[in-house]
């Protein structure tokens, strides 16, 4: 194989420029193995320095069906690079593969990809090729045995490639057209409203302290008589609870009433929402 050709199939199998690769042939005396290695390295290299960037824009992807499915975020510097067909190919394999280990992030980084390197071998390669820091986020994999999923895309960028995805999950045995309808309608709802938990029982107490402080910062200066603020406290607590809580949210689709109307009028024997997710690049 001549000089050219190392070059050629250097660059095709590692992703570097010609220079990088030239470079790589000359230190390895025309060993290609070890100028994968000493291009390897020097990936590395530039990935750390750009890791201290923030990586704010990206993509969810989703993967799995309606009886085990998952989501994981892959940030990146610009909506340019989210669109690209490098990374797009990345991330697509990605889902696949944390939705095979239940979005177990530790597994997930040591497992292999198509061409044989791990997770964490091919980010490290793309992030040198592409030339900007790219972070492995957020993840959740819904697969309860009673569940039915659910699922809503926003800003599809791809196939299950979108900037925002929401998972539901149903306990039903029902497959009928209703069904559908009610997860489908109910996944954009969560998109759209954003609750914090299923029920206001399920509210991370840290979350009600903190609006317990504003609200009482609030009221501090308003002139008002201890026992009113008290009252007018526990009033605005109460509405902020039942703001955030999915089963006493207005229906998006009918504001004049709440999810769990809803839920309660479709008549479905054994019907309830188990859990539900929504991730957000940005968010």
């Amino acid at each position: 194989m001549s000089d050219i050709e190392k070059v050629k199939q250097l660059r095709k199998s590692t992703g570097a420029g010609f220079k990088d690769c030239n470079s790589a042939l000359k230190e390895s005396n025309g060993d290609l193995d070890k100028a994968v290695e000493i291009l390897r390295v020097k990936g590395i290299a530039k990935a750390s320095k750009k890791m201290s960037r923030n990586a704010t824009e990206g993509v969810v992807v989703l993967s799995g069906d309606d009886n085990k499915m998952s989501m994981i975020e892959v940030n990146c510097e610009t909506d340019f690079v989210a669109k690209n067909d490098d990374f797009i190919e990345f991330v697509k394999e990605l889902g696949e593969l944390n939705n095979k280990y239940s979005s177990n992030q530790n597994e997930l980084q040591k497992a292999n990809m198509k061409n044989g390197r791990s997770v964490d071998e091919n980010l490290v390669s793309l992030i040198a090729k592409i030339g900007e820091k790219i972070t492995i986020g957020r993840s959740n994999t819904f697969n309860d045995p009673n569940g039915r999923n659910f699922v809503y895309q926003h800003s599809i960028i791809k196939e299950n490639v979108s900037k925002l995805v929401v998972i539901v999950s149903l306990n039903t045995n029902d497959r009928s057209d209703k069904i559908d309808l009610f997860g489908k309608q109910l996944s954009m709802h969560v998109a759209a409203s954003n609750p914090i938990a299923l029920n206001s029982d399920e509210i991370n107490e840290e979350i009600i302290n903190k609006e317990v402080e504003l609200i009482a910062e609030e009221l501090k200066n308003s002139g008002k008589p201890e026992e009113i603020a008290k009252k007018i406290s526990i009033g605005k607590i109460n509405k902020f609870k039942e703001d955030n809580s999915l089963m006493t949210q207005d229906w998006v689709m009918d504001p004049k009433i709440k999810v769990k109307d809803v839920l309660k009028n479709l008549e479905i024997p054994g019907l309830k929402i188990i859990k539900f997710t929504r991730l957000k690049i940005g968010e």
